[in-house]
């Protein structure tokens, strides 16, 4: 979601994270599949008076567009958390932006990139592989 001079609903600023209406909106919509999810999460955000951010993915990545004009790569920061990317401004940059994200699989930040192209920002997020943690026990 996007938010400008605003906490994100994913701040402790509005009390637990499930307490927030926006939260419980997008996880009312949870038993649906991914494409729905993510097509009804930035439904929410759009409804929320948020800037538009066009969420695709495959098998292998999620892809963020958004729109951020008006500031340079050097005064833009993102940050990944396990399954939350944060993006913000840094001190000192022509224009203030802010938004955090939240997927439903761990993001590999290793194999992600981001480009700044035009006052586009996109992010190629690459999902962290699941790696079986199944042992095979010999029987005496």
């Amino acid at each position: 979601m996007f938010f400008t001079t605003t906490p994100s609903p994913l701040s402790t600023g509005f009390g637990t994270a499930l307490d927030h209406p926006l939260r419980r909106r997008i996880y009312a919509q949870a038993g649906r599949s991914a494409a729905d999810f993510i097509e009804k999460t930035v439904a929410a955000a759009r409804a929320s008076g948020s800037t538009d951010a066009q969420i695709t993915q495959d098998e292998k990545q999620f892809t963020l567009v958004m729109d951020v004009p008006g500031i340079s790569k050097e005064h833009l920061g993102i940050r990944i958390e396990g399954a939350v990317v944060r993006i913000d401004s840094k001190e000192g940059a022509p224009r203030q932006y802010r938004a955090a994200f939240e997927f439903g699989q761990e993001i590999d930040s290793a194999a992600s990139s981001a480009r700044l192209e035009n006052g586009v920002l996109s992010l190629s997020l690459a999902k962290v592989v699941p790696v079986s943690k199944v042992a095979e026990l010999a029987i005496s």
